[in-house]
């Protein structure tokens, strides 16, 4: 892991870009020098790590005492698309557009990337654990709902995940839900045009947790109350604190 930029930031929170590899990366950390857990910020397929809405949930968790990662999977922020991507997802465009059904293409969309994402997370976490500063325990807090829930079935350092059900999350996921175990809270926005409501419900119905909580609000995909921002760190400080 190699830093690039360092920047210390009005609430004391020090942020740092650093790449892995080809994997670019930023790292959010609080002013205080006692090891803190490690929280894995993962975005929405196609958004960078500099999206506005990723770069403030961060720097919010990281003030709350969290070491907070996020990564750029292939083909997000300045990394290169494959051809196939760019098939799929102009295949995508021209379907909605139509109001033709999409689920297969995104089945040929975010399988592949969720396969390729995972190790590169895995990667980034070993790299982190590294550091001075992190100590663990891990959680997992992200709209990539897909990555995840693979994430936190391949990987046993996770020890609590958020998740968005905003996403769409392929039929090898929503099988595997019943394989997550760790405590979860699961976000809904209850009238979010591009997730069919009950799809969403019977994914929490599906996650295989004894503690798992959800919250739905009233409003559209990117309606989220901020208070929920809130209430997702302290669900983190009950479980990894």
């Amino acid at each position: 892991m190699r830093f690039t930029s360092e920047q210390r930031l009005d609430d004391g929170v020090l942020k740092r870009e650093f790449t892995l590899g080809e994997i670019p990366g930023a790292l959010w950390t609080p002013g205080s020098a006692a090891p803190v857990p490690l929280i894995l910020m993962a975005h929405n397929n196609g958004l960078p790590k500099a999206d506005p809405r990723l770069v403030a949930r961060a720097r919010y968790t990281a003030a709350r005492g969290y070491a907070v990662a996020s990564i750029d999977a292939a083909g997000c922020g300045d990394r290169p698309r494959s051809a196939a991507d760019e098939r799929a997802r102009a295949d995508l465009r021209r379907a909605m557009q139509a109001g033709e059904p999409v689920d297969e293409i995104f089945e040929a969309l975010i399988g592949p990337l969720v396969e390729k994402a995972v190790p590169e997370w895995q990667a980034t976490l070993d790299a982190l654990l590294e550091l001075p500063g992190i100590a663990g325990p891990v959680g997992y807090s992200g709209g990539w709902t897909a990555l995840g829930i693979r994430l936190v079935v391949v990987e046993p350092r996770v020890a609590a995940a958020g998740f968005f059900a905003g996403g769409y999350v392929p039929r090898a996921q929503r099988e595997e839900a019943r394989q997550v175990t760790v405590p979860l809270l699961f976000l809904l926005q209850w009238d979010d045009e591009g997730n069919p409501r009950q799809r969403a419900l019977d994914l929490f119905d599906a996650f295989g947790s004894k503690e798992k909580t959800l919250h739905a609000n009233l409003g559209g995909h990117t309606g989220t109350p901020a208070f929920e921002l809130e209430d997702g760190c302290r669900f983190l400080d009950r479980h990894l604190k």
